[in-house]
């Protein structure tokens, strides 16, 4: 049959970029998936990639025989739990590449260093170096906190629609960790508009009292990733603020340019 045929080529054919077609399809698919929510019909596919309904259909099936996608009840299909471990791997791995950076940063700057991504709702921590001071932060690496209250939160969100920002919000709810915790969604938004103007973002006091943190996104990060500095408040003041800010954005650029070699190697 035609179909049969056109299968067997197109398994084979080589892609624009030198590699194989049917894998660069199969994973624009997976994260055109992760863009609508990690559940998403045939016909939506169809629409927002351009591939016909028997190609995206045939990719499907051997994604879902893998475990990478899952058929559901109501026959949409879902991101499957075979990525899990996959991204799991790739979060540890992203925190080790980016470790050296963090350790820069604390070098520079005298305080702990962070790296967070922003995972569906929340934001996960997945690399610290510590400050070498005795009164330093400490956050867990793979705890998970809700964006509105932190520095690293603004700064991923920061380029975001308002109305998909106004959702997140809704489905998170917007919980006082301290009394400076910004808790209504104009608030937050109006953080969102000074962090573009100022090109990095502050949390002051708002996650924990005392406590103050400065960060900036990755810029063309593989995955919405941010870098910060926490520290007392009474070290971390507006005169350290303007000495960190350009520290923060270079380490940001190369590991941004380090991520990029990266991703392309082999």
């Amino acid at each position: 049959m035609p179909t049969s045929s056109a299968s067997a080529t197109d398994a084979a054919k080589p892609a624009a970029s030198g590699g194989v077609q049917s894998l660069e399809r199969a994973f624009d698919l997976l994260e055109r998936m992760a863009d609508a929510g990690g559940e998403v019909g045939l016909s939506e596919l169809s629409v927002s990639s351009g591939l016909p309904l028997p190609t995206i259909h045939r990719l499907m099936r051997t994604l879902v025989a893998c475990g990478y996608v899952r058929q559901q009840p109501n026959r949409r299909y879902a991101l499957g739990p075979r990525l899990i471990r996959l991204g799991e791997s790739a979060s540890r791995l992203l925190g080790t590449w980016a470790r050296p950076y963090l350790a820069r940063l604390v070098e520079e700057t005298g305080e702990t260093a962070n790296m967070a991504l922003l995972d569906g709702d929340e934001i996960v921590y997945v690399a610290q170096v510590p400050s070498k001071h005795s009164m330093r932060m400490f956050t867990e690496v793979g705890r998970r906190v809700l964006p509105h209250s932190t520095g690293v939160g603004k700064a991923l969100l920061a380029h975001t629609p308002a109305e998909e920002v106004r959702a997140l919000l809704a489905r998170t709810g917007m919980p006082a960790a301290t009394e400076k915790t910004i808790t209504t969604p104009e608030g937050f938004l109006a953080a969102l508009e000074q962090v573009r103007r100022a090109g990095y973002a502050v949390d002051d006091n708002e996650q924990e009292i005392g406590v103050r943190c400065l960060a900036v996104s990755v810029p063309d990060s593989p995955t919405a990733a941010a870098v910060s500095i926490s520290g007392p408040a009474g070290r971390v003041t507006e005169a350290a603020t303007e000495r960190i800010v350009p520290l923060l954005q270079e380490v940001a650029r190369d590991l941004s340019a380090a991520l990029a070699t990266t991703n392309g190697q082999g």
